[in-house]
């Protein structure tokens, strides 16, 4: 069984007087085995306060936590045996077609990077691929879109069973893993800060703009 999850650092809002974000990142880990990306989320939210777990209502927030969290978090996920990819976007070369169309926006990008993945062999094509992406819409309709484009488009195109799941980063922790990635590679185009991102560049295997 092979994994991958998904979550997104940035806004897709497009209006400047709403001081909206200026990149929007969406990554992907890839593994073959999520017990150990879980155990990270795990092990670092039990060993904070009492107070800051409560405030955190049981789960990690990269943009919530001390710099000493976020580094443990994503020092232990550089000796991980698991791969990241990721598609930025400078908004202001967004067509305005798309602006205003999101969730197509969404869908597209995360299509590309599924297809990259495939195309690097990252995932084995023998094996059974889960997907599990961070939960990001309320609306029932644009959930199920979004999980019949990707089996659609993957299934199609590679002839592998792959299987789309949304949760909460409460019902799947490797998504709380996922989320400190993400923010770090997001902090390295919105405030040109590689503090963070230098920490897991290792298994950084391609970042690329959309629209270049």
């Amino acid at each position: 069984m092979a994994f991958i999850f998904l979550d997104e650092s940035g806004d897709l809002g497009f209006n400047p007087i709403k001081k909206n974000s200026e990149y929007f990142v969406i990554t992907i880990l890839a593994t073959s085995n999520k017990k150990p990306i879980e155990k990270i989320a795990k092990k670092v939210h039990a060993s904070l306060r009492k107070k800051v777990k409560k405030l955190g209502g049981g789960v990690l927030h990269a943009y919530k936590e001390k710099g000493s969290t976020k580094r443990r978090v994503l020092t232990q996920l550089n000796d991980k045996d698991c791969s990241i990819m990721t598609i930025y976007l400078n908004k202001s070369k967004v067509y305005t077609r798309l602006q205003e169309e999101k969730h197509v926006l969404y869908n597209y990008v995360t299509n590309i990077l599924l297809d990259r993945i495939m195309c690097k062999k990252l995932i084995p094509k023998t094996e059974n691929v889960t997907l599990v992406a961070s939960k990001r819409e309320t609306n029932k309709f644009l959930n199920e879109n979004f999980k019949d484009y990707l089996k659609g488009q993957v299934s199609n195109k590679f002839k592998i069973k792959i299987e789309v799941e949304i949760k909460t980063p409460s019902e799947e922790k490797a998504l709380q893993v996922v989320d400190f990635a993400s923010w770090a590679i997001f902090r390295k185009y919105e405030k040109a800060d590689n503090t963070y991102y230098d920490l897991i560049k290792k298994i950084i295997v391609e970042e690329s703009p959309l629209f270049p």
